[in-house]
This record gives structure tokens, C-alpha cells and sequence, in this order.
């Protein structure tokens, strides 16, 4: 996936999918996957249904955040500058709570 830039996107890609882009990511390493299923609780069987919660969106990126060099990883795996995943998460917690920009 390459970053796209439009009239409508000025911020980078479209967060959800980058979010999803991502969990990809996280499932093919075990050692990721396992770390990211301790953190959320989950059972792998209950991703997909998970996948669709906004929340969960947001859970995703603060895991690929939490760690620079999963970061830098995914970020180079993609195509695409890190700050382009920092900024999708921005933007998806605005998305899931509008008042985040208060603190």
C-alpha cells in the first residue's frame, strides 16, 4: 500500500484500512501476534468480528505505536513514512472520541 494524497485525504491513508493493514501485519509474526492477543484479551477467533469496532481500530495502531521498532517494520513492509501511521491514529481517535483533542 502506498500513501495517497487527495483533496479528500489530506492526511495520509485512510485509517481503518491502515488499521487493518496493520493487524495483517501483527498476524504474520507469532511472537507479534501473541503479544497483541495478551494485550486485547481476544482469542484469534474473535478478530474478525472485532475488526469492525472502530475501538479495536484504534487498539491496533496503539500496539503498532507502542513498540518503534514494529513500527518502523510495518511502516517500511507498506511503503510508507511511519509518521503516515502516527497520523492515522490521530485521526481514528478523533473518530472514536471527538473530545481527544482537548487534552
Amino acid at each position: 500500500m502506498r500513501e495517497k494524497t487527495s483533496s479528500r485525504e489530506p492526511s495520509g491513508p485512510d485509517p481503518d484500512h491502515l488499521a487493518i493493514t496493520a493487524l495483517v501485519y501483527i498476524s504474520g509474526d507469532t511472537e507479534l501476534m501473541s503479544r497483541f492477543l495478551s494485550m486485547t484479551g481476544l482469542d484469534p477467533s474473535d478478530l474478525r468480528a472485532a475488526a469492525a469496532d472502530p475501538r479495536f481500530l484504534l487498539a491496533v495502531l496503539d500496539f503498532l505505536m507502542s513498540d518503534d521498532i514494529t513500527l518502523v517494520g510495518f511502516a517500511a513492509a507498506e511503503g510508507i513514512n511511519p509518521e503516515a501511521v502516527t497520523r492515522a491514529h490521530h485521526r481514528l481517535r478523533r473518530s472514536v472520541d471527538p473530545a481527544a483533542d482537548m487534552y
